[in-house]
């Protein structure tokens, strides 16, 4: 983990006032700080050969290496658009066409939310946050591109960030979870 990323992402959540109990310091339940919806303000991602860590890109197979090269091929669909960027994206692979918020995705495919069950290829998604409008009324959806990163699309480009930051940032209101997009396996 980069030094210092837990403790930025803590202290901004603090100036935003989401965090649990008085002040910027939050709630404490068993040394862990939490939200104002009672959720983790941070969540640890075990690395590499580490017990309970996600799928390595290295590990994966070859449709779900082929939606990792399309991720990072297919361009942002515009502000509030990360579902119809996954949903894009998976389209590349042939398999069909999937749509719905990332809401809808979350309610109808993502079940999992063990580290160890996450595999490349995987939607990665939160029913609701509380940044914007829309994330608030739709939530937030990514890809898992391996290596303990998630690609999405937000504020009209493509983003890469590390899973670590990204349970976190968007897990403040609900449980990330995650699941293969029309039940369907890539691996």
């Amino acid at each position: 983990m980069e030094p210092g990323r837990r403790e930025r992402l803590l202290t901004e959540l603090g100036r935003r006032r989401m965090l649990a109990g008085p002040g910027a310091g939050g709630k404490k339940t068993d040394g862990e700080v939490l939200t104002l919806w009672g959720q983790p303000a941070w969540r640890a991602v075990p690395r590499g050969e580490d017990a309970g860590a996600p799928q390595a890109l290295m590990d994966a197979g070859p449709r779900q290496k082929l939606l990792v090269q399309i991720a990072y091929a297919e361009p942002a669909c515009g502000d509030d658009a990360c579902a119809a960027w996954v949903e894009d994206a998976w389209a590349g692979l042939g398999l069909g066409a999937v749509s719905g918020c990332a809401r809808e995705l979350y309610e109808r495919f993502c079940a999992a939310s063990d580290l160890a069950l996450l595999k490349v290829g995987m939607i990665v998604a939160v029913p609701e946050v509380p940044y914007t409008f829309a994330g608030r009324e739709h939530g937030h959806v990514g890809l898992y591109v391996g290596d303990g990163a998630v690609m999405d699309c937000a504020e009209g480009r493509v983003r890469k960030a590390p899973l670590d930051l990204w349970l976190s940032t968007y897990g403040v209101m609900a449980e990330p979870r995650w699941g293969w997009l029309a039940h369907l396996p890539l691996d």
